[in-house]
């Protein structure tokens, strides 16, 4: 078994799908389109690995502003320490907001944080 794919839900798919297919050369499904349901999607496909399917609906608007019990994250591997820390420089000069710089933490990753627009965070990590 292994994971497929992941899902975000967002206000503003047209900015999620930028953000990651600009940073992340994700491979881009064509989008779908539910209009009874006024839902619409894309799927993102990494090279190795799972997608992430980006989601948007008309009556779900609301951003989740604090920790709580469920998704806390997802990790993508970068490659090496170097890889990392350049990945996270470049992220950050763009704009990109960095939750925490580039650290080995207590249980042996070296990894960084940074928030999509929409805030969900996203582990950049040595990890294969």
């Amino acid at each position: 078994m292994h994971i497929h794919h992941i899902a975000l839900w967002t206000a503003d798919l047209e900015r999620l799908l930028g953000f990651y297919s600009r940073f992340f050369h994700c491979h881009v499904s064509k989008r779908y389109n539910n209009p009874k349901k006024q839902f619409s999607s894309y799927f993102l496909s990494f090279p190795k690995g799972a997608s992430i399917e980006i989601m948007q609906q008309a009556d779900i608007t609301e951003p989740l502003n604090h920790e709580r019990i469920g998704l806390a994250h997802f990790s993508i591997s970068v490659g090496s320490k170097e890889q990392v820390d350049a990945f996270t420089k470049m992220l950050e000069d763009e704009g990109v907001r960095i939750h925490s710089y580039p650290r080995t933490t207590g249980d042996g990753y070296y990894e960084s944080v940074i928030l999509d627009p929409d805030g969900n965070k996203i582990e950049l990590t040595t990890g294969s």
